[in-house]
């Protein structure tokens, strides 16, 4: 199956936001970001991009794939660690410029390569006139020097 998406360029502005055409905007990068949060929780569990073929892929197999900036490369999400995303439902914002992924967490429940439950385990707060980071305390699920090697 190959899948392909409307030309959003070839949209009037309420086809795009009313119609029922999947025209994803991807940026000068060829990218689309995605949030990416839990089933039944609605917890956030990580901030992502994907390029049409990331995209595709994630509608096809129904599990998630993404593209990774630092990488330069496709990322099936937990090909390495394990923790797969299995997708529940993949929505769109009204002008096709971002997605929110819903997933199951698979594995021991942790989408962030740390180990934890989410990438976003710290808060910004402000100490002496300074923002600084301030862990959450949400706990490892695994060690990533054990799924990942040296550096993850």
């Amino acid at each position: 199956m190959s899948i392909s998406f409307a030309d959003p360029t070839a949209m009037t502005h309420q086809q795009l936001e009313e119609g029922a055409a999947f025209a994803p905007r991807f940026d000068a990068a060829g990218l689309v970001t995605v949030v990416t949060i839990e089933a039944g929780t609605n917890d956030v569990l990580m901030l992502a991009h994907m390029n049409a073929q990331a995209l595709a892929l994630t509608l096809e197999t129904g599990v998630a794939h993404y593209w990774s900036r630092s990488r330069a490369k496709l990322w099936k999400k937990g090909e390495t660690s394990g923790e797969t995303q299995q997708v529940v439902e993949l929505r769109t914002d009204c002008d096709q410029d971002a997605i929110v992924l819903v997933v199951n967490q698979t594995g021991r429940g942790a989408a962030c390569h740390t180990g934890r439950k989410s990438c976003f385990y710290r808060r910004v707060a402000l100490a002496d006139g300074a923002a600084v980071l301030q862990d959450t305390g949400l706990p490892r699920l695994f060690d990533p020097a054990n799924v990942y090697g040296a550096k993850p």
